[in-house]
């Protein structure tokens, strides 16, 4: 079997919970971790984000002469900043940044993008090129040169499905819905293989398995939940990463997502439902940290796969180009990086991207993670002005 198949059936934990045959519980665990106290989590908006209507344009009136049907009144936005202000349901977006917590990185995007759904997702994940292709992630390239040998909790992917993003040569992540029910048990047995590599593949994904189950197990056991989180699927993910940060699980990365932003009908009741989740749920996850004296430790990075068409088509909008990143902790200037969305020149009736989604990358991987972004063939330069 394809090693790379093979780990996508035993990376992918649905339901929370994987069933493996015995003979793989007996492999046991192994004791590697990385150490390090930095890590970023990743809030992936899929579907395509109306970042005009996230971050909006509140004081240019070419934002109310092409949004006829969508604009939001300049009234009830909130955190007006330099001319821009966030979406009224993001109040808690803009208290964060009045407490120097926040950064806007404005008009993201890349060189002749893409507006399918699932590409534009997999130029993000791989940071390659629009007309290159990749099996492996960024992330998994660096967490293959980052970790010692594979280590199962180097990435934690809270979904039913696998990310690309994560995937490299080596299982350095997992994914899971439901850590609580993730346990898998471990026998004491000594069982040999042959010196077939893709065997040899089968033992380090068991040890992936039992490693990464006895070491949740016990970062759940040392944590607990400090504050009151809504009941959403979202909250319930950040949750969860907060518990385990704060018993030091010592991942580098956390992924989850939230779904429903290909907004191309009745777009303003539903942009107004889905960023009110990701408000409550990451003000939750923000304030829990904050609590616990770990918000410079944690990076959060909130970004889509792209925005949408500047003008509106009557009662929502089609999949554009650029859009807004946030970034919320991890001792970031609480700024607005970036000039204000140009609305009088457009690309084909698009916004012209500014800055590359690469260079936040390299960012990230520079400030936070100390290490050399163009070993995984990334080479833009990071984002000044970033990190404080």
């Amino acid at each position: 079997m394809n090693r790379r198949n093979f780990l996508t059936l035993t990376g992918t934990f649905t339901g929370g919970l994987l069933v493996l045959p015995d003979f793989l519980h007996a492999f046991g665990s192994q004791n590697n971790l990385v150490v390090g106290e930095q890590c970023v989590v990743f809030i992936q908006l899929n579907g395509g984000n109306d970042g005009l209507n996230t971050f909006i344009p509140y004081d240019d009136p070419l934002y109310y002469d092409l949004r006829t049907k969508i604009a939001l009144n300049k009234d009830l936005v909130v955190g007006k900043n330099k001319g821009m202000a966030f979406h009224p349901s993001l109040k808690d977006f803009a208290q964060m940044q009045q407490n120097g917590d926040l950064t806007v990185i404005q008009n993201v995007g890349y060189p002749e993008p893409i507006r399918s759904h699932f590409r534009s997702q997999e130029i993000w994940q791989t940071a390659t090129d629009s007309n290159k292709y990749m099996n492996e992630g960024w992330l998994g390239r660096f967490l293959d040169l980052q970790c010692n040998g594979h280590q199962a909790t180097a990435g934690i992917n809270l979904d039913s499905i696998d990310n690309l993003a994560l995937k490299g040569v080596e299982p350095n992540f997992i994914t899971i819905k439901d850590p609580d029910r993730f346990k898998v048990k471990s026998k004491e047995e000594n069982v040999t293989l042959s010196q077939n590599p893709h065997l040899d593949f089968v033992r380090k994904i068991a040890n992936s398995v039992t490693e990464g189950s006895d070491e949740i197990q016990k970062a759940l056991a040392k944590s607990k939940t400090e504050i009151s989180y809504p009941k959403t699927e979202l909250s319930k993910n950040l949750e969860w990463i907060a518990r385990l940060i704060k018993g030091n699980l010592n991942s580098k990365v956390y992924y989850t997502s939230l779904n429903g932003f290909d907004t191309h009908d009745n777009q303003l009741a539903i942009h107004e439902r889905k960023l009110t989740d990701l408000n409550d749920s990451l003000y939750s996850f923000y304030s829990d940290l904050k609590q616990s004296q770990l918000l410079q430790n944690v990076t959060v990075v909130v970004f889509s796969e792209f925005g949408r068409r500047v003008k509106d088509n009557g009662n929502g909008t089609d999949h554009g180009t650029a859009a807004p990143m946030f970034i919320i902790g991890g001792n970031n200037k609480g700024t607005i990086l970036g000039k204000n969305p140009n609305l009088a020149d457009l690309d084909n009736g698009d916004l012209k991207y500014e800055i590359d989604f690469r260079s936040v990358y390299a960012s990230l991987l520079k400030e936070k993670m100390n290490f050399d972004y163009s070993k995984i063939g990334i080479a833009n330069k990071p984002v000044s002005g970033l990190f404080g």
